[in-house]
């Protein structure tokens, strides 16, 4: 192939694009020509084009996303990590990274060769962007600022499925004009990215948090922190700013904690971002709670129950009434058991409605009520008047006083189901925790049916599951000594679980049966751990048991497992042992 039917293609590209008028390409070439520069250059040169709609033409014609370097853009970190010599040879300037893809300006984005160099160099994907080379051996030769302008930062940085969020709704189309984007709004562009990410990745939250030389930004996966983003000094208050324009929230307001909320439409469906601010000594700190439908595993069958465990607890939620409770801390996944469990019961037969704070994913043929304590909709308040609108199944978000407490038991006692969490170690737990909360021995014993007590693990990445054999140690604290030898799988780690070994999780569930042996030791205020021991004799297994059982089924490592549920066995009691055992 010629240079001449490459420039005649590239004039053709720019005619098409609108750039430039057959005219004036047919003029262009004959100047051109005695010249001797090439047809891009000599159009920039002349004023007939801009640098701008020269590198959007030629990265179209390449296939790729273009961009127009400009000071402040580029990361003179990555930079340094590169090699300004070496950068200077590829024709590459780096942009941006997230986690382990980064973003490079390449003055020739289809060689192979170049993109190699770059990925052994860094250790990261490498997604090309086009930039002219005169442009990228300019800024080859400028040391980047300390002070970034987040005017000119983050071109060329969208991916084609970022679109842009203003006041509450995802444009439905995606961005292609990254200089345009330059000009206009990075800092909107740099949320996105996060958000778009995040979504992406299936992450709950995203922390954005101030640091002393610029800001941290990570998400959380799988319950788990990870970085995903380092944007320069500069940058913090603008995003923080953004953030809180889109969420609702007081952007003047930087001395008290605030609340937003954010409806996103991304990748074709309705997202939910909750936002949280926070000032601390170096600025504000944000954490967006994502709340995807499409995450929300609500079928009971794939939350993790094992067969057993399955029918014990669907056969308390069959009840007619009385109350049905699941513990765990915060991030167990105690409120996706509970839809799971509204899901097995709602019906066009049956009044079904929720109390709760807040309300985090909207279900059909359920009545949802919002907790709203600044204008006294507190649980108990909310919970009374629901008592009113002929229910037949309420569900509580949480029980953290005697006064919802006793409402719900109270409604428990006439002739509804109620469902409810609270936070315990585990499954008898749940009793002295009620208990102690003020509620009478007796009317517990006839209220209760059953409680779940329940951790998440992660579960092993299967595009790099790997056998391993555990430590003697490990297998000791796994009750497992009679497994020496045998191999158990893991994730060695690789790029679709971002080397984690993990991706997706399960639950792991402790299904506390109210028989009449339980009933009566409820009825006497029996310590926690005589209601474990009758439960062990009925063949309960506790949480770490049931966490053994998904390693041995090869669903998660042993030390995932020790790790979830560590805190039961370091804190050497359940709740309640120490008054129980006073009691007995």
């Amino acid at each position: 192939m010629t240079d001449e039917s490459k420039k005649l293609r590239v004039g053709e590209a720019l005619v098409a694009d609108g750039a430039l008028s057959s005219d004036e390409l047919a003029q262009a070439l004959e100047r051109q020509k005695q010249s001797g520069q090439r047809l891009g250059e000599y159009l920039v040169n002349e004023g007939v084009i801009s640098n701008a709609a020269l590198a959007r033409t030629l990265g179209r014609h390449l296939g790729v996303a273009s961009c127009v370097l400009r000071h402040g853009l580029f990361d003179q970190s990555l930079l340094e990590v590169i090699g300004e010599s070496e950068a200077k040879r590829l024709k590459a300037m780096p942009l941006f990274r997230v986690r382990d893809e980064m973003t490079v300006a390449m003055a020739e984005p289809q060689s192979l060769p170049a993109i190699d160099a770059l990925k052994r160099i860094t250790g990261c994907q490498i997604r090309p962007i086009f930039a002219l080379d005169a442009n990228i051996q300019e800024f080859n030769r400028v040391q980047a600022s300390e002070n970034v302008d987040i005017d000119v930062f983050l071109a060329g940085l969208q991916e084609s499925d970022v679109q842009v969020v203003e006041g509450e709704k995802v444009d439905e189309g995606p961005i292609t004009d990254v200089d345009q984007i330059v000009e206009g709004s990075p800092v909107v562009n740099l949320v996105n990215l996060a958000l778009m990410t995040a979504v992406r990745d299936g992450a709950s939250d995203i922390h954005i948090e101030p640091k002393r030389n610029g800001t941290r930004i990570r998400y959380r996966v799988d319950g788990i922190l990870r970085e995903l983003m380092n944007p320069p000094i500069g940058m913090h208050a603008a995003i923080a700013s953004r953030v809180k324009v889109i969420s609702g929230m007081d952007i003047a307001e930087k001395r008290l904690p605030q609340e937003g909320r954010i409806r996103i439409v991304a990748a074709g469906r309705g997202i939910d971002l909750r936002v949280s601010s926070m000032p601390t000594l170096l600025g504000e700190k944000l954490v967006i709670r994502i709340l995807d439908k499409e995450n929300l595993e609500i079928r009971m069958e794939k939350l993790g129950f094992r067969t057993e465990a399955l029918d014990t607890f669907q056969r308390i939620l069959k009840a007619p009434h009385g109350l049905a409770l699941v513990t765990g801390p915060t991030g167990s996944g105690k409120t996706t058991t509970l839809y799971s469990a509204l899901e097995l019961l709602r019906s066009p037969e049956r009044n079904l409605l929720t109390v709760e704070d807040p309300v985090e994913y909207q279900l059909d043929l359920i009545n949802q009520v919002q907790v709203q304590e600044s204008i006294g909709m507190t649980f108990a308040r909310a919970l009374r008047s629901i008592l009113r609108q002929d229910p037949d199944v309420i569900m509580v978000g949480e029980i953290r006083d005697e006064e919802t407490a006793r409402v719900a038991v109270q409604a428990a006692l006439t002739g509804h189901l109620v469902l409810a969490t609270l936070h315990t170690n585990d499954a008898p737990g749940a009793v002295s925790r009620l208990l102690d909360m003020g509620i009478e021995a007796y009317l517990l014993s006839s209220a209760l049916n059953g409680v779940v007590a329940q951790r998440l693990v992660r579960t092993i990445c299967p595009s790099c599951i790997t056998k391993y054999y555990p430590t003697a140690g490990v297998l000791a604290d796994a009750g497992l000594t009679d497994k020496t030898g045998r191999a158990f799988n893991k994730g060695a780690g690789c790029l679709d679980c971002h080397n984690s070994g993990f991706r997706g999780r399960l639950g792991i569930y402790e299904v506390m049966d109210v028989t009449d042996t339980i009933r009566r030791l409820v009825h006497v205020a029996a310590p926690t751990h005589k209601i474990m021991a009758e439960l062990r004799n009925q063949g309960l297994l506790t949480l770490r048991e049931e966490g053994v059982q998904l390693a041995l089924r090869g669903k998660t490592s042993l030390e995932e497992v020790m790790r979830a549920t560590r805190t039961d066995d370091e804190t050497g009691e359940h709740d309640g042992d120490a008054r129980g055992k006073e009691a007995a």
